[in-house]
């Protein structure tokens, strides 16, 4: 129970539920609680008394939380507001940081982040303004519309976060993340939505330039500084100036290059291959790579300094496997695009979207893009099912690089008898059997951790939110692995 003189936070949720476990959490940490299932009862609660902390949903019974913000400001203007949204796109987070809040959670949020987060907050109650916006958080939210980021699954909320804490400021950004997640496209949301989004966005591939011409193509050239140079040229770096300038596959960089390019990045000012002349430039720098950087720099591969210099704000893109509740929303998006690219106009069914959900997806999103694609392309009906899928895109084969499969009797047997007892239909096999096999596994780890769901999440390699969803859609009751001896 809160103290006389508990800080007091203005929980503002309209579903009853989330804000009874919001409320109870808060008050463990000694907090006092006023909930409000409106914006109308929120501005009496306001008028009428002072708040630590106001954590507020975005959409409630009376209007938009977000949109609404302004009228808080004005009634408390040093309170930090935390969001709190379904909404789990790129541009809610966006919302949420041009409001200044002092922090984003998409639903379903992890409790103790946002725990954390009110206790946070509330300690920055009483400090100037510039010290209270240094604790800030900014994050981004979008349904996709004018932007090039798809997804809501868990994996996804921590990019956008990320993205919307450097729209702001020209901090240099290195993404990473395997080939086809999407790097490029991370690079794009940056530069709309940022400051720098009136000045041109120029990307190079510095892995698909030849070595002895990576230079001229970044700084440009004069001419007759080499062979073949007939006149000047602009590069790369002077194209962008006043934008974003987005370096691709910077692991694969010749060493000359390195140095130049942290020569540059370290003055603002470029110099002409063959040139003597220094140019001033101000461009912002997005770099990334599907390589791990840190190997190469202890073989002396890349430089270390430019590694620093490059990694200031680092953003991990998920591979599509560890996002597996975005491939419907992905696919869906494709065919779409699809339509506009002139193909017929398509659907998956129910089954469809099962065979695509379980595949591995090696080429990422990329691989997804193009298979969509060809389904769009191939498909017979109008509806694309699982047997079209089956024939047109076929099984998933074994990595090239794959060592055999060492199986278990027990395991092989148990495989045997569910083939014989199911017959899974041919398109549906591995669909099927993922299904079949996926709450023992769950039960499992539940079973070895004794129902604690964190550590469960850990020992299967899977996002905690990600397992609790499982939980539920499986009908799984965690409550009885705790009572276990």
């Amino acid at each position: 129970m809160a103290r006389d003189d508990a800080p007091s936070v203005l929980l503002v949720e309209d579903d009853r539920a989330i804000a009874t476990v919001i409320s109870a959490a808060l008050e463990d940490e000694g907090f006092a609680i006023r909930h409000c299932l409106s914006i109308t009862e929120r501005d009496g609660a306001l008028a009428g008394g002072s708040f630590a902390v106001m954590v507020t949903d975005v959409l409630l019974e009376d209007g938009d939380g977000l949109e609404s913000l302004e009228d808080v400001r004005a009634a408390a203007p040093a309170m930090p507001v935390i969001v709190l949204s379904a909404q789990n796109t790129l541009d809610t987070a966006v919302r949420a940081s041009d409001s200044d809040a002092f922090e984003y959670f998409p639903k379903p949020f992890d409790l103790d982040q946002l725990v954390q987060a009110v206790r946070k907050a509330a300690g920055t109650v009483g400090r100037n303004a510039s010290e209270a916006a240094a604790h800030r958080g900014e994050v981004p939210d979008a349904d996709g519309e004018g932007l090039p980021l798809v997804g809501r699954s868990q994996a996804m909320q921590g990019v956008y976060r990320m993205i919307a804490r450097v729209l702001r400021n020209d901090l240099t950004v290195l993404v990473t993340g395997e080939s086809g997640t999407g790097k490029e496209l991370v690079a794009e949301a940056i530069h709309q939505l940022g400051s720098r989004s009136t000045g041109p966005f120029v990307a190079v591939n510095t892995a698909a330039i030849p070595s002895d011409l990576i230079e001229s193509e970044l700084f440009g050239h004069e001419k007759g500084a080499f062979t073949g140079a007939i006149a000047q040229a602009i590069g790369k770096f002077e194209q962008a100036n006043g934008g974003t300038l987005f370096l691709d596959e910077i692991g694969d960089m010749p060493a000359e290059a390195q140095t130049r390019l942290l020569r540059a990045l370290q003055s603002g000012r470029i110099r002409r291959v063959g040139g003597r002349q220094e140019i001033a430039v101000s461009v912002r720098i997005v770099a990334a790579t599907n390589r791990d950087l840190v190997p190469l720099i202890e073989q002396g591969a890349f430089r270390e300094d430019l590694y620093y210099r490059l990694n200031v704000v680092p953003i991990q893109l998920p591979p599509l496997r560890e996002r597996r509740e975005d491939i419907e929303v992905l696919s869906q998006h494709f065919l779409a695009q699809a339509i506009e690219d002139g193909l017929p106009r398509r659907s998956l069914s129910t089954d469809a979207l099962a065979l695509l959900e379980a595949r591995q997806w090696r080429g990422n999103v990329r691989e997804l893009r193009n298979v969509v694609y060809r389904l769009a392309l191939m498909a017979q009906g109008e509806v694309i099912d699982a047997p079209a899928i089956a024939e047109i895109v076929g099984e998933e084969s074994a990595p090239i690089s794959a060592a055999p499969a060492i199986v278990e009797p027990g395991l092989a047997g148990a495989l045997d008898q569910w083939l014989a007892s199911e017959k899974p239909p041919d398109g549906l096999l591995h669909a099927r059997a993922i299904a079949a096999f996926e709450k023992p596994l769950i039960e499992h780890a539940l079973k070895r951790t004794r129902g604690n769901q964190l550590r469960a999440a850990k020992m299967l390699g899977i996002n905690r939110n990600t397992l609790r969803k499982r939980i539920v859609e499986l009908a799984i009751e965690p409550e009885r692995f705790a009572r276990l001896p």
